[in-house]
């Protein structure tokens, strides 16, 4: 990695032969600093959500589909998102893998998409996707969304580095007066 960034020197074959993008323990540290900074920086639960998502989209080349959901009532509600625009701007809870993971309140990976039937296509050329509820205890507030173009692209480091983003959101939204809440999804340059 070079100043925070992936090169293609750093990638590694999986069992398959095919190069595997899932982050290794240096890389989750190095974004683990950041993720402190952006918090710090970013006190306020909106505006520490927008740039999360634009922190993962720009530096780590295996996410291509960035989302954070918030739950209303029975339904999960895209906010900030960068990638391609999404067809599932509201979610049921139990509806697809995102669904699926507000339900049972803990993360999802699924390798290859192609092979879950809860799957809700949102780009044909997602692969892999890895869903981490934000929780405030046993209650779930919303949920980060991770698409990728390459099957297997999620690991337990991954998965940690998400666990924790998912964290500082939960104490922004429960230090907010009220929660945020938006009215469409809200696309962030990265």
């Amino acid at each position: 990695m070079r100043d925070g960034r992936y090169d293609k020197g750093a990638m590694s074959a999986n069992p398959t032969g095919r190069v595997a993008w899932a982050m290794d323990l240096d890389r989750v540290e190095a974004l683990s600093a950041d993720l402190e900074r952006v918090a710090e920086e970013h006190e306020a639960a909106p505006e520490l959500m927008r740039a999360l998502v634009g922190l993962f989209k720009r530096r780590v080349p295996h996410y291509h589909w960035v989302g954070i959901y918030l739950l209303e009532g029975d339904d999960l509600l895209l906010g900030p998102f960068s990638g391609k625009p999404s067809p599932h701007a509201r979610i049921p809870v139990g509806q697809g893998i995102c669904g699926a993971a507000a339900q049972a309140r803990h993360s999802i990976n699924v390798p290859d998409v192609r092979t879950d039937d809860r799957y809700l296509a949102c780009s044909l050329e997602t692969r892999s996707e890895l869903v981490v509820p934000i929780l405030d205890g046993d209650t779930v507030l919303g949920e980060i969304d991770i698409d990728s173009d390459q099957a297997n692209a999620f690991n337990e480091h991954d998965q940690a580095l998400l666990e924790r983003a998912a964290s500082f959101i939960a104490g922004a939204i429960g230090r907010a007066a009220e929660p945020p809440r938006w009215t469409a999804p809200e696309p962030v340059n990265a």
